[in-house]
């Protein structure tokens, strides 16, 4: 049976209202939920991006059974490994285990805001290699020392420390980063619904550890409206990932939605109140291997979704 997830998107929603969202698809019934780690939006429309790793702390606090992850944190530019090392203890902590780094090689988007440069795909690829081996390091407790082609560490040590470290996911969208996942993650991330990630992922060591992925959904009582709105807010994502990694500023993007349909969009994103369009969807993903899918509702009507969730949705997607 899949495990259905709930996203905390933190490009469309405040940090107060993210919290309060996360109550509630707890309340709901959703099986985990995740949350993106931006600096900025994809588009302006979008309005938001607060620090996720903040916004963590509280939904820790806030929040009783459900499973957190970051979906995703880059550990190449923006932060340091070793930083991100001490965040992802410290929520292991914060929220009883519940906790799983979710990592990823980036977009210029959100990395290039320190002024670094943003490396071609082959050395993000090195640099989040190096990344993880430093916070596996650390993870299994004493100093660590550590100098590399792209990060160094001096004397690093984790104070706070829980027990069992949280487990490691990698992103995916190709060959190379499938092999890294295989060799050093404890489970695969992707957001695209396809079966040669999750053999790639296997083939490299993956076998048998879970596979999450992620679907954007419009739900609403208007198709029409929801078609707009998805456009609005998510066109960027037909762009792919060469596209969304590469692209340095929401007026890029911005140009990018300008010139794609609805009809278009409404291929990608289930728009309206139909529950076997959003079925449907994570289908894709269940065909394909995955066994964890988190939805991304659009817009801000997240209340509303969370009730269409346990209503209607939850027991339509465990029949899968």
């Amino acid at each position: 049976m899949v495990s259905i997830g709930y996203t905390m998107m933190c490009e469309q929603r405040s940090p107060k209202d993210l919290v309060a969202d996360a109550v509630l698809a707890e309340g709901a019934g959703f099986d985990f939920a995740v949350i993106s780690d931006h600096y900025h939006p994809w588009v302006e429309a979008q309005g938001h991006a607060g620090y996720a790793w903040s916004i963590l702390g509280a939904v820790a606090q806030a929040t009783d059974r459900m499973p957190l992850m970051t979906y995703v944190t880059a550990p190449i530019l923006r932060y340091h490994p070793a930083i991100i090392a001490q965040k992802a203890a410290t929520m292991a902590l914060l929220s009883d285990g519940r906790f799983t780094l979710g990592l990823g090689a980036g977009e210029q988007l959100n990395e290039h805001v320190v002024g670094r440069g943003y490396p071609p795909v082959d050395v993000r690829h090195e640099m989040l290699t190096e990344a993880i081996e430093i916070i596996q390091r650390l993870f299994a407790g004493g100093y660590v020392t550590f100098h590399g082609q792209h990060y160094d560490v001096e004397g690093a040590k984790l104070f706070d420390r829980p027990a069992t470290p949280p487990a490691i996911g990698v992103a995916v969208s190709g060959k190379r980063s499938c092999g890294i996942a295989g060799r050093m993650a404890d489970l695969v991330i992707a957001t695209e619904p396809k079966a040669e990630l999750i053999e790639l992922f296997g083939a490299a060591g993956g076998v048998g550890k879970p596979a999450v992925g992620q679907i954007p959904v419009c739900w609403g009582p208007d198709e029409g409206a929801c078609r707009t709105l998805a456009k609005e807010q998510f066109g960027w994502a037909l762009g792919g990932w060469k596209i969304q990694s590469e692209l340095p500023n929401p007026v890029n993007f911005q140009s990018f939605v300008d010139v794609v349909g609805e009809d278009q969009i409404a291929e990608l994103v289930p728009c309206g109140p139909s529950v076997e369009g959003i079925v449907q969807g994570v289908k894709q993903f269940t065909d394909a291997g995955f066994d964890q899918v988190a939805l991304v509702q659009i817009g801000q009507t997240q209340a509303e979704f969370c009730d269409f969730y346990e209503r209607d949705l939850a027991s339509a997607l465990k029949a899968l």
